[in-house]
């Protein structure tokens, strides 16, 4: 027997009328009254009179609703206590966390008061931030990168642009374009990146001369410093002195919620949801 089973039984036998009990259940009452009849072939017993007001409990019946009361309420209980003790590990970008994260905190809260969450701040060299180390279990971050065994709910696409510093040549231009931005020295990344975000998230060669730049903040830095170019979201907040300008001919960044496809838990569930209500 099967918990869910048991309780369309209770309901069934609380409310005296199929029907009742469906709508009670959020059900239609085909479904419902196929599974009592399972339910009464897998005991090989009847557990309801069918009369025309509705159903009564028979013999078999009413000892069967009082085990299964007391059977449901420890399984509600058991789901308490684990619940109470329950973990969610979370991977951020910084850039994607800050977009929606004043809003993700508090519903989550508000729909799972008892669960615990460790948050992994990944560097660029991560873009699946924690995932594909197995650190976390869900992720907020964006796209492109290899998305390999991942599944993915896009919250929010954003453009991106090319951030230069405000005397810039091309810093008054309405857009530009790859040709625009030929022979620019561009942000060098962590060793390893994923080479399709790293290939997204640099528009030539990196100055190989040039620190490793692990943050989106070092990335800016580095523009407003040594003129090195970055590309970034269009909505991208930026320290005085820079401006973004929109790039042409690439498609928007996703900002995601990523977690492993043959991996999906209640809590990474209720995470997706809350992220793509946040937004």
């Amino acid at each position: 027997m099967e918990l869910r089973t048991l309780r369309y039984f209770v309901a069934v036998a609380e409310e005296g009328h199929v029907g009742r009990a469906a709508r009670r259940l959020h059900m239609t009452q085909p479904p419902l009254s196929r599974a009592i009849r399972g339910l009464e072939d897998d005991l090989g017993a009847t557990l309801f009179e069918r009369t025309p007001k509705g159903v009564v409990l028979t013999t078999a019946g009413t000892i069967l609703y009082e085990d299964a009361r007391a059977l449901l309420g420890e399984a509600d209980r058991i789901r308490d206590r684990v619940t109470a003790v329950a973990r969610l590990r979370v991977g951020t970008l910084a850039d994607a966390a800050e977009h929606v994260g004043g809003r993700l905190v508090p519903l989550f809260r508000e729909r799972h008061p008892h669960v615990t969450v460790s948050v992994h701040e990944a560097d660029l060299g991560d873009p699946t931030a924690g995932l594909r180390a197995g650190l976390v279990d869900v992720a907020l971050t964006r796209t492109p990168f290899d998305s390999t065994g991942f599944a993915t709910r896009v919250l929010r696409s954003v453009p991106v642009g090319v951030v230069l510093r405000d005397d810039d040549p091309l810093a008054d231009r309405a857009s530009v374009s790859a040709v625009d931005l030929a022979g620019r020295r561009w942000v060098r990344l962590p060793d390893g990146t994923d080479p399709v975000w790293a290939d997204y998230w640099t528009g030539g060669p990196p100055d190989d001369a040039a620190p490793v730049r692990r943050t989106v903040q070092e990335c800016l830095q580095a523009v407003a410093w040594n003129g090195i170019s970055a590309l970034a979201p269009v909505d991208q907040p930026l320290p005085p002195g820079l401006v973004v300008v929109p790039l042409t001919g690439r498609p928007p960044s996703d900002i995601v919620v990523a977690w492993p496809r043959r991996r999906r838990g209640r809590l990474v569930r209720g995470f997706v949801e809350v992220a793509a209500a946040a937004v």
